[in-house]
Parts: structure tokens; C-alpha cells; sequence
């Protein structure tokens, strides 16, 4: 069955079947796994932020959805997989919280999902399924063997994608 793998928060991390990996906790961030069908290698970024061009003296590049995918496929590389074959899945993004207005800044998690899934058109990786949005936290889990992503939450049923 092989190894589960945590992914911290504004961590990123990969694996070859038979390993899986797992990231806890999704709120506003977003949990992107990426994945190689024909080498089974897996790659899992768990993303705070949007963009890491706004933010000076930027010492974590997987805090953000830019950079943590950028390292992410990097390091999906060199464990033989091929970026023409990669494809996508994608959870988080909540609105945690209820405000008043229409504050741009407090939509973090719209703003996470918009991003990741910019910076995948870009880099030419399909998003196969996605369970983002919402008002809920999330913990998924990623199954290399499969290319299962399992969704959990609090007072929901768990979800496969």
C-alpha cells in the first residue's frame, strides 16, 4: 500500500507509487495534486496565497499557487515524469469566513483556486476534477497507485475524484 505522505501547509511534496500523500486542513488554501498516469509519480502543493510577486523577501515559494507549482513539476521531473502527460486535480479555496462588502483581499480562497487553475492553463496541465469552493474546510488524500483524490470534510460525505 505504501507510505502516506503528509504535505504541510505552504509545503509541497512528491512520490512514486506505491506511495500516497495527504495534506490536512484546506480552508481558503488550495491542495493541488498533480499527477503522471504512466509513471504513477504524484505531486501534492499545498498553497496559502495567490501570488508571489506581490509579496518582498519571499523565503517559501510553495506559500503561493505561482511558485509552489513551478517547484512542484520541477521536482515531479526528476523523478521521471513527463509534463505532456500531467494531469490535475484540485480541492480547497473555502470562503471560511462570512463578510459584508465586496473586499477583494478577504476572497483568498476564490483568489487561490483562480490562480492555480491560471497557472495550470499556463504550464498546459489539464484540471481532470475539482472540488474547490464553498464554505468548508477540506482534507484530501492522494492515491498514486489510482490517481484517486479522496475529499473529506466535517459533516460531509467523503468524495472521490
Amino acid at each position: 500500500m505504501g507510505v502516506m505522505i503528509k504535505v504541510g501547509m505552504a509545503d509541497l511534496k512528491v512520490c512514486k507509487a506505491p506511495d500516497n500523500l495527504t495534506t490536512l486542513g484546506l480552508g481558503s488554501c488550495v491542495g493541488a495534486s498533480i499527477y503522471d498516469p504512466v509513471t504513477k509519480v504524484s505531486g501534492m502543493l499545498h498553497c496559502m496565497l495567490p501570488d508571489s510577486t506581490k509579496i518582498a523577501n519571499n523565503q517559501n515559494r510553495a506559500k503561493f499557487a505561482d511558485s509552489g507549482l513551478d517547484d512542484l513539476i520541477a521536482d515531479m521531473k526528476k523523478l521521471g515524469a513527463e509534463q505532456s502527460r500531467l494531469v490535475a486535480k484540485i480541492a480547497g479555496g473555502a470562503q471560511m469566513f462570512a463578510f459584508s462588502g465586496n473586499n477583494d483581499m478577504l476572497r483568498v480562497g476564490d483568489r487561490n483556486v483562480e490562480a492555480v487553475k491560471a497557472k495550470l492553463k499556463a504550464l498546459r496541465i489539464p484540471i481532470i476534477a475539482e472540488d474547490t469552493g464553498l464554505n468548508y474546510g477540506r482534507t484530501i488524500e492522494f492515491y498514486s497507485e489510482t490517481g484517486n483524490l479522496i475529499i473529506k470534510s466535517v459533516g460531509k460525505e467523503t468524495k472521490t475524484i
